[in-house]
């Protein structure tokens, strides 16, 4: 089944935004390849569910992000964060983050 929407989470530090996005097939999933653990706790990655369109426009303001899954790669990458050459495949499924410095 393909999803065409997003968790999205956002968090508030000091001067930082932190947002984390993971598409919806993959929340409570863990996912290891070789020493690779990609934990894609409901803790950390559960937030509103959301159309890419709509996370695209919150990524916006991310200082941190982390992204799990094409859908929520491609997000990061349609809004600017995300450098095709950065992303990561655990198990088959993309990761890449993003640091605003």
């Amino acid at each position: 089944m393909i999803f065409m929407e997003v968790f999205v989470n956002v968090r508030k530090a000091n001067n930082d935004v932190f947002i984390t996005v993971c598409d919806c097939d993959l929340l409570g999933k863990k996912i290891i390849e070789g020493n690779l653990v990609l934990d894609i706790s409901r803790d950390f990655f559960s937030g509103e569910r959301m159309t890419k369109e709509a996370a695209v426009d919150v990524l916006r303001a991310a200082t941190i992000a982390s992204f799990v899954g094409e859908l929520a790669v491609s997000c990061g990458i349609e809004a600017g964060l995300v450098h095709r050459d950065s992303i990561i495949r655990i198990g088959g499924i993309p990761h890449a983050q993003f640091i605003m410095i």
